[in-house]
């Protein structure tokens, strides 16, 4: 499990907002407290979720000194959600496809907007949903 700060913030007229430095782009909201903590915990477990499926490589935890040295983020409250980085690590292997066909997966995984790896590992799991007892 690794920890990351999530920085929520609230204006005036809406919603708790929360996001984390450390990934840009994911960021939730709750209508209070309890609910923006919440889905923060879901929002960032997708998020790495996401990231881990597609290969990318995931951060390590920023600290809060550098975090919330930003004068955009010195409103903001900081807390930690923990998430498991590592329960499902992509790992690298070495298989053998003819030519023809590893050019029509590279082209189905472009149009897709997929990595190679990331688009045999959806056709893996779209295999195992279809085919689940």
């Amino acid at each position: 499990m690794s920890d990351f700060i999530a920085l929520m913030r609230k204006d005036p007229d809406s919603d708790y907002s929360v996001d984390f430095p450390d990934f840009p782009g994911c960021v939730t909201a709750g209508s209070d407290l309890d609910e923006a903590k919440a889905m923060a915990t879901e929002a960032l477990e997708l998020h790495v979720e996401g990231m881990i499926e597609d290969g990318l490589p995931i951060p390590a935890p920023s600290s809060l000194e550098s975090v919330m040295a930003s004068v955009a983020n010195k409103e903001a409250v900081a807390f930690l959600v923990s998430v498991d980085v590592d329960s499902d690590k992509a790992e690298r292997i070495n298989v053998t496809i003819r030519r023809k066909l590893l050019a029509r997966i590279d082209a189905a995984a472009a149009e897709a907007g997929l990595s190679r790896s990331a688009f045999l590992a959806a056709a893996a799991l779209r295999h195992f949903d279809n085919h689940a007892d």
